[in-house]
């Protein structure tokens, strides 16, 4: 008897044991349960955190505008009671930022203003479209972002009816690969002299912020036939420099762009008896001339020197630029010489040296370009000059695969006509 009631004793105890044992791991799994709950309600707090250019705006109203003519960085935050010392401060604190004289006309501006206070906390200015500038004012602290940027592939070609730059524009190709596309071809195909006909094919990306296209990448593969010749560009790296190469391995690459202004229109060429139209009588035209709006970036064609860059009363506004022993390029009738062009300053081959005026004997606004071979002024367009280095030896194989993929890849772009049907047909 004393054995079976020490059993059931033994029992009793168990079960009530292990009830609190239970117990006391029902608690602590409750506890987990609830830190749990803690922690997902504070990750639903976080996620519900509203964020604009980075910043929390919780508790901050936005105000969203664009810059007015002739507005300031102070005459923009004046009326967001900020104090003219504050402005003061940030102007000049953030000069290697952004210097906010280059507050420009027509740029979207946010401004954070606490919903406690009448006073502004956060201004933001966008300089275009991919970047922006944010100025703390309570701290005034200036640091300057990028938008996020996607990569966007495109393949696109079509047939010239009109000429390349209206027929790439209808494709929605952006300048400045119709740019790019010029640039590559001009020492092989006149763009002056295009055929209805001509067939264009490219392959680049482009990069996009907020859906809206802000730029592209350089060329991946590009196709052009003209009068029936077919050029293919294929990019290969040859000597630690990416560049372009015909189906023979011949370089696109000249020591010179074929011209100084951005694809345009040439209005005049280089002409022995041509009668000028300011002087009214007939003189030798030794240049070659780019019609284009004034204000237009004018680029040297090639590395070089400044020698002059001044003003004359013929030639307007205009810069000397001196290449090697051989080549000398002149630049005339600028509205604006570019900043630091003075004598003895080195240049890049596409850098910007002015801008396209009416400056001296010009009628309108254009570029006149000079070209100089040995001391003697010659016609530029009938210039041939020598390719950089083909593809060598060594590089021929792995050149042969690279171009295999890029003749591929041109094949298979498919070409747009938006010819009118009767032309198409014909």
């Amino acid at each position: 008897m004393v054995k079976k009631w020490i059993g059931i004793s033994a029992l009793v105890f168990a079960l009530i044991g292990g009830y609190f044992i239970v117990e006391n791991r029902t608690s602590k799994a409750k506890e987990l349960v609830a830190e749990e709950l803690i922690i997902e309600e504070e990750v639903a707090i976080i996620e519900e955190e509203n964020l604009l250019y980075g910043i929390s705006i919780n508790g901050l109203q936005i105000t969203e505008g664009v810059v007015g003519k002739n507005q300031t960085l102070s005459s923009i935050l004046s009326p967001f009671n900020v104090p003219y010392e504050i402005i003061d401060q940030i102007a000049k604190k953030s000069k290697d930022i952004f210097d906010v004289r280059k507050i420009a006309f027509n740029k979207k501006f946010t401004i954070l203003t606490p919903e406690d206070s009448s006073q502004a906390q956060f201004f933001i200015y966008e300089p275009n479209p991919s970047e922006y500038v944010v100025f703390k004012l309570d701290e005034l602290e200036i640091y300057k972002e990028e938008k996020p940027v996607e990569l966007r592939h495109v393949e696109k070609g079509g047939i010239i009816s009109n000429n390349l730059s209206s027929n790439m524009g209808e494709l929605g190709i952006t300048n400045d690969m119709i740019d790019q596309f010029a640039d590559l071809f001009g020492w092989y195909v006149n763009f002056q002299g295009l055929q209805k006909g001509d067939v264009f094919k490219v392959a680049y990306k482009e990069k996009v912020v907020e859906g809206n296209v802000v730029g592209v990448t350089d060329i991946e593969a590009a196709y052009f036939q003209h009068k029936g010749q077919e050029y293919h560009a294929i990019p290969f790296e040859q000597n630690g420099e990416v560049n372009f190469f015909d189906q023979e391995g011949h370089s696109f690459k000249k020591s010179f762009l074929r011209d100084p202004v951005k694809y345009t229109r040439i209005s005049s060429k280089y002409n022995l008896k041509r009668f000028h139209p300011v002087q009214k009588r007939y003189k030798p035209h030794l240049g070659t001339d780019y019609a284009a709006a004034t204000g237009t970036e004018i680029r040297t064609v090639g590395d070089g020197t400044v020698v002059e860059a001044r003003f004359t009363s013929a030639n307007g506004n205009y810069v000397k630029i001196k290449h090697n022993d051989t080549y000398t390029t002149q630049y005339l009738h600028m509205s604006k010489i570019a900043s630091g062009m003075k004598p003895g300053t080195r240049v890049k081959q596409g850098q910007v040296i002015g801008f396209v005026g009416s400056t001296g004997l010009a009628t309108g606004p254009h570029l006149c370009f000079r070209f100089w071979k040995n001391g003697k002024q010659v016609d530029w367009l009938a210039e041939k000059l020598p390719p950089s280095d083909p593809i060598s030896q060594a590089n021929r194989e792995a050149f042969e695969r690279v171009k295999f993929e890029k003749i591929k890849q041109i094949t298979a772009i498919e070409i747009t006509d938006k010819r009118e049907p009767l032309l198409a047909e014909k």
